[in-house]
């Protein structure tokens, strides 16, 4: 089930809602409510997924009350390990069996394993609460709690990261408490702007990205193809996945509960350091507290900082999928955020306008390796970017698309910002929002529906 998708809006959302308000006079059952149909919505991808996330949940919660009842054994470093044990069995067996067997010139048949879908982030999720465990900012929790903190379906697929002392506490809120009407129309705004982004923007320049990228796979990239696959998956991937950030951090409010924003108009970003604060926001925490802090984060020198600025990176990479494309793009990143380290410590400055173009353009060169499906076709994209190849002409189908996306992902408000602080709720608003959805619905039903980019990692 796809967030925009109708059966999702018209059916799921609907019924869960009218069941966790039901019964929410009971923090048990309301829970209960939220963990089954976070079960159902997860089961409906591939039930074959449900016996892994409902066992590794399970197993996770386990080892955090043997934590607790025997501390001299290292019990959240054991399950640390077996997260990352799945994770890398899932994920990478295939990409560094594929790898060494290349390396040796032999030739590979991949096993049939399956990746259970947003695997990378619940178990990304279970690693913070098991090392907070260990650095005594954890205790163990209720299963109902600890079920509900992994599985709840806004952010069980694709996130936000959202650590335990950020919504634990909160179930045991009463959802109708007095802000429960501005918490559900104000949750429904936001869905609907990360629905519009989808919908609206998002799927319809993938279609160009997708033409333009698929073309280079085959043959050169002009200097007007290059720049327009680039800027079509650099609109793409911002507004499909701060969409899908939209969206589930709106469902969220809408079950009276707050999740953490995950961008803040990365592309405004004066430097690739900038850029990492307001791009996935809760990944990059993420990184910057369990693995580039733990490190050495800034300390002892330059030379170390760079070190941790770049392994942080590639590990950031690797993370997003089992290809050298990713590795490498995560690798770029860190030498830049090294060499944005080194700048700043020098106490040099650069005119904010430089800052920003330089850091647009990395960015978007960086998206092309990392949207191309191996490095020939990243080179071919790159030099068509650089007029090696030409200058040619192309055909860009939605321009609307590629202009509203520019216009916001530059100067438009942030999403959650409008919805959550700056709408004031006049009940008018319910007209405008509600044609929106309506319209949105019917294009959903119009066409079949896409993935989120993220899905896949």
């Amino acid at each position: 089930m796809l967030f925009q998708s109708q059966i999702f809006i018209l059916l799921f959302l609907p019924v869960t809602l009218a069941l966790y308000y039901a019964t929410a006079g009971s923090r048990t059952l309301r829970q209960i409510v939220a963990v089954v149909a976070s079960l159902i919505f997860y089961a409906a991808w591939d039930v074959r997924f449900v016996p892994l996330l409902v066992g590794l949940t399970l197993l996770n919660w386990v080892i955090g009350w043997l934590h607790e009842a025997d501390r001299p054994r290292d019990w959240p470093v054991i399950g640390v390990v077996l997260n990352l044990a799945v994770l890398g069995v899932c994920k990478f067996t295939n990409f560094f069996a594929g790898s060494f067997t290349a390396l040796l010139g032999m030739e590979y048949t991949p096993w049939d394993i399956i990746l259970p879908l947003g695997i990378s982030f619940f178990v990304f999720q279970k690693i913070s609460y098991l090392v907070d465990l260990r650095r005594g900012q954890a205790h163990a929790y209720p299963l109902l709690d600890f079920f509900m903190f992994v599985t709840f379906f806004p952010q069980l697929i694709a996130g936000p990261i959202v650590r335990h002392n950020e919504i634990i506490a909160q179930f045991a809120a009463d959802p109708r408490r007095p802000e429960m009407w501005e918490n559900l129309s104000r949750g429904l705004v936001l869905f609907v702007i990360g629905a519009a982004k989808k919908l609206g923007i998002a799927d319809h320049v993938s279609e160009v990205a997708d033409r333009l990228f698929a073309a280079a796979a085959s043959g050169p990239s002009s200097l007007a193809e290059g720049w327009a696959a680039a800027v079509a998956f650099t609109l793409q991937i911002y507004f499909d996945f701060s969409g899908y950030s939209d969206m589930a951090i709106g469902l969220a409010l809408m079950f009276g509960l707050r999740m953490p924003f995950n961008f803040d108009a990365p592309y405004r970003a004066t430097s690739i350091r900038d850029f990492w604060r307001r791009w996935h926001m809760t990944l990059s925490r993420f990184l910057r507290d369990y693995l580039y802090i733990p490190m050495g984060g800034n300390r002892g020198g330059g030379l170390v900082q760079a070190r941790n600025a770049i392994l942080t990176m590639l590990l950031a990479g690797l993370w997003h999928g089992a290809n050298w494309t990713y590795v490498v793009w995560g690798g770029l990143h860190g030498v830049a955020l090294a060499i944005n380290g080194a700048w700043a410590r020098a106490g040099l400055r650069m005119p904010a306008l430089l800052g920003w173009a330089l850091t647009l353009l990395f960015v978007m060169a960086g998206w092309v390796l990392f949207r191309a499906p191996d490095f020939a076709t990243a080179w071919t994209v790159l030099r068509g970017m650089a007029g090696l190849d030409g200058i040619g002409q192309v055909k860009v189908d939605h321009a609307a698309a590629f202009v509203i996306g520019g216009a916001v992902a530059l100067l438009g408000p942030i999403s959650q910002q409008v919805a959550l602080l700056r709408l004031r709720p006049l009940h008018w608003l319910a007209v405008p929002v509600g044609v929106v959805l309506l319209l949105l619905l019917l294009q959903a039903g119009s066409r079949t529906p896409s993935e989120f980019i993220y899905f896949q990692f």
